[in-house]
């Protein structure tokens, strides 16, 4: 029976290669693969991950080779992220504290949620949030993503966040302990030193943010305490860290890595991996 890989995409933009990657890893083992999306529009690549001429402000270089760029237009272009699930379809929304009967609404909402959020569980091996900047706006502080999120995690099943889809890690909590599920974890993500200082962009929006909203790095450190750890490995070309059930990936260059260390996860039980 193959693995089947539930990949959520934001609808503000992913970054090509931080899809391409993973599912090249997935494919290549015959996984199955399904994609979701907050709303269920479709997703597509942000232009600067498939221009192999964009050089990445931080890096002073571009992180996008030809070949890839060739890959992310061919993925963007072909029909397989056509007709993504939809989160707000599948998932109830919680009630606001100011519904008018705020009991009986949170009591449909939790029945609602467990049942939907515990089918999706059960469909699926393995989760993955794809990065880029359009995480930013529809995924990082998303409810219906984090029930999903805490679902998989208390079903001891892993999940792959790449670059600022890794913020969904950090907020994903439950509302009575409010403790991060990163807390006594090692991760990485987009460290200080690759922030952009300006033109932070998203689709659909003419919007240029400028430096990102968060510096995703200090959010790691405070969400991962005392006895976790964030790693940056800033001058290292290769940042990948799998610390059970979480696998985290830096940025662009992780991200086929992050998704062969996600197959080693499910395939060989590999439970610790980069630190």
């Amino acid at each position: 029976m193959p693995k089947r890989i539930l990949v959520v995409l934001s609808e503000y933009g992913y970054w090509g290669e931080e899809l391409v990657g993973p599912v090249e890893a997935f494919d290549a083992r015959g996984y199955r693969v399904t994609f979701a999306t907050p709303t269920g529009e479709r997703a597509h690549a942000l232009p600067p991950s498939y221009d192999p001429d964009y050089v990445d402000p931080p890096l002073g270089r571009s992180v996008t080779t030809r070949d890839m760029a060739r890959k992310v237009r061919e993925m963007d272009d072909s029909t397989r992220l056509d007709n993504p699930l939809s989160l707000q379809q599948l998932i109830p929304e919680r009630p606001y504290y100011s519904a008018l009967n705020h009991l009986r609404e949170l009591e449909e909402y939790h029945r609602g949620a467990d049942t939907a959020v515990g089918d999706l569980v059960a469909g699926f091996d393995a989760l993955v949030l794809v990065g880029g900047s359009g995480p930013i706006v529809d995924l990082a502080n998303n409810e219906r993503l984090h029930e999903v999120v805490l679902a998989f995690t208390a079903a001891d099943k892993p999940i792959l966040a790449e670059c600022y889809g890794v913020a969904v890690l950090a907020f994903a909590r439950d509302l009575e302990s409010r403790q991060s599920l990163l807390w006594g974890k090692h991760v990485t993500g987009h460290p200080k030193e690759y922030d952009y200082k300006d033109g932070t962009g998203f689709l659909g929006v003419d919007f240029n943010m400028g430096p990102p909203p968060y510096p995703l790095e200090y959010i790691l450190r405070d969400a991962t305490g005392p006895d976790g750890a964030f790693h940056g490995n800033v001058g290292k070309e290769i940042s990948v860290i799998a610390d059970y059930p979480f696998v985290t990936a830096r940025s662009t260059p992780d991200s086929g890595p992050s998704g062969e260390i996600l197959v080693q996860v499910l395939e060989n039980g590999l439970r610790r991996h980069g630190w």
